[in-house]
């Protein structure tokens, strides 16, 4: 058999291959505005549900 092309990534998607696989996110936590405890940024405070 002869050797066939492979197909590369469009200059576009370059790089973005290995930035998807980097595991799993690290979570930061920031205080919460209106009870002061700890929460997940971008999500509902577990304290006060606000």
């Amino acid at each position: 058999m002869t050797a066939v092309p492979k197909h590369w990534p469009s200059s576009r998607r370059q790089g973005k291959r290995r930035a998807t696989h980097t595991g799993p996110k690290l979570q930061r936590t920031v205080v919460c505005k209106h009870c002061g405890q700890p929460k997940i940024a971008g999500f509902q405070c577990s304290n006060c549900k606000q």
